[in-house]
């Protein structure tokens, strides 16, 4: 069941929200949906973090174990301040990344990669699609909030890597190219059914795409165009890497 709009997660546990913050937080739906999807991203930053932990250990060599653990070491980065602000907000950080554990390590578990080259196609296909996601959803809040997640979300320097190797593959190998298609189409697919989970269980979420506060809500007419951003940008993604989308 989807928590209350009204009590951000692990706010009982945690301490009052600083006085500096912005005069929207008095609105305690929008704390909660804030909370919510800080929460949400520091979670998919912390298991960015494992996973390319993870996938360097299929790193073919040295220098490209190196890069892995870089954008690890980043990811990390990007989970402390989310950590920072959420304890701000007066919330327990990981009480507000708990309600995420589960779809989020579903999601990783469904898409596994099996080699080193689907890791790649992963962290540059499946979390830009999020990350876009997240993005668009930031657009509805305060300037302080929108600036970190932005910040947060920013590329940690695997796009030039990461095109790089897997066009290298292809070109060593045509056939490559034709199982990482639909390796990329089968990320997209999981990412969307994502996406809208994450948007529809949370109340809180739900409300805040209903009408953010600076801006009028989304109608259905606009929650399509969303979609249509997040499915024409995974297609340049594709692109760039030399796949069909």
């Amino acid at each position: 069941m989807a928590e209350s709009p009204v009590d951000p997660p692990g706010a009982s546990a945690a301490r009052p929200p600083s006085r500096d913050l912005p005069v929207a937080f008095s609105d305690p739906g929008y704390l909660a949906a804030v909370v919510d999807l800080l929460g949400a991203i520091a979670y998919g930053e912390m298991s960015a973090f494992d996973r390319l932990s993870e996938d360097a250990k299929m790193a073919p060599g040295l220098e490209d174990k190196a890069e892995l653990a870089r954008m690890a070491s980043t990811e990390f980065t990007h989970f402390e301040g989310l950590r920072t602000r959420l304890a701000e907000l007066g919330a327990d950080p990981f009480a507000a990344m708990q309600p995420f554990v589960e779809p989020f390590d579903a999601f990783h578990v469904r898409t596994a990669p099996a080699d080193w080259l689907e890791g790649l196609v992963k962290a540059y296909v499946g979390d830009g699609l999020a990350a876009d996601f997240y993005r668009e959803i930031a657009a509805f809040l305060d300037t302080e909030t929108r600036t970190l997640i932005v910040e947060s979300l920013s590329d940690a320097g695997q796009s030039e890597f990461v095109v790089d190797r897997v066009r290298r593959a292809i070109e060593a190998d045509p056939r490559v190219g034709g199982r990482l298609a639909l390796w990329g189409r089968r990320l997209m697919g999981e990412a969307l059914s994502q996406a809208q989970r994450v948007a529809a269980e949370r109340d809180a979420l739900s409300a805040l795409l209903a009408g953010g506060v600076d801006r009028p809500g989304m109608d259905l007419g606009a929650i399509g165009r969303l979609f249509t951003r997040l499915t024409d940008n995974h297609s340049k993604r594709m692109e760039n890497l030399g796949l069909s989308a």
